[in-house]
């Protein structure tokens, strides 16, 4: 396909997103993730099972509930054209992350607790509408299951993170060996890779005066990362000419 200067422009972005995303973890990645193991093997098995089942409740509902799908696709429109829409939602949805953060975080422990389940209702909103901007229609299992890649990605150790981007580089031919049902997802490494990466940046939300401004800054800072992914991933597929709807 013949590219004009805006998509010659995001290909190289993309290339070098790829590049970082694609690096061998560095010595500070594989002690914390050592750390990070240790802890977990600590955590009795029937309290990871609680937590796992937890996510996972929590993710589904929010991921396979209709009511997140309000932006109609959109079907024409050149690239640069859907990432300036794109990157508006993306500080839209910034803004309102950052805005739940610090309400939460003034609220201390309890309301801090209740920032999970919000904020994850905002990302997942805001990967819905990036992609219908792409033109990926979410109402299809698999575009959803797309989307819970584009979360591995943003929130995991640097080792998970190199699998996940050679996932999203074939996409097509590897959505054609997804399991037929969402309960067969691995719920568990999801998890654990998503707890282990926020809870550095989360934690320091639950206390008292500084976590309204922690709380802003981390969602801030999370969303936008997120959406970086997002966008990225998607132009993986749109430069593999992944057919849009």
């Amino acid at each position: 396909m013949s590219m004009d200067s805006y998509e010659n422009k995001v290909f190289k972005e993309m290339v070098q997103w790829n590049e970082k995303m694609l690096r061998s973890p560095s010595k500070g990645n594989r002690f914390t993730k050592g750390i990070q193991d240790r802890i977990n093997n600590m955590i009795p098995e029937k309290a990871h099972q609680i937590i796992t089942l937890t996510i996972e409740k929590m993710v589904k509902a929010v991921l396979f509930s209709s009511k997140y799908i309000t932006t109609p696709l959109r079907k024409e429109g050149s690239l640069q054209i859907r990432e300036a829409y794109i990157k508006r939602t993306i500080r839209h949805y910034k803004n309102a992350a950052t805005v739940e953060g610090a309400i939460t975080g003034a609220g201390g422990i309890l309301m801090g607790f209740a920032d999970f389940p919000a904020f994850l209702a905002i990302k997942i909103k805001m990967l819905f509408e990036i992609a219908a901007l792409y033109g990926f229609n979410v109402k299809d299992y698999r575009e959803r299951l797309f989307i819970l890649h584009i979360f591995q990605i943003s929130f995991c150790s640097q080792q998970k993170r190199n699998k996940q981007v050679e996932k999203i580089e074939n996409w097509k031919s590897y959505s054609d060996s997804l399991p037929a049902d969402v309960d067969d997802f691995d719920w568990r490494s999801f998890q654990q890779e998503y707890r282990d990466y926020i809870d550095l940046a989360k934690m320091a939300q639950l206390i008292p005066v500084i976590g309204a401004v922690v709380g802003a800054i981390a969602n801030n800072k999370l969303t936008e990362q997120l959406g970086q992914t997002a966008l990225n991933c998607y132009r993986n597929r749109y430069f593999k000419q992944d057919k849009l709807d």
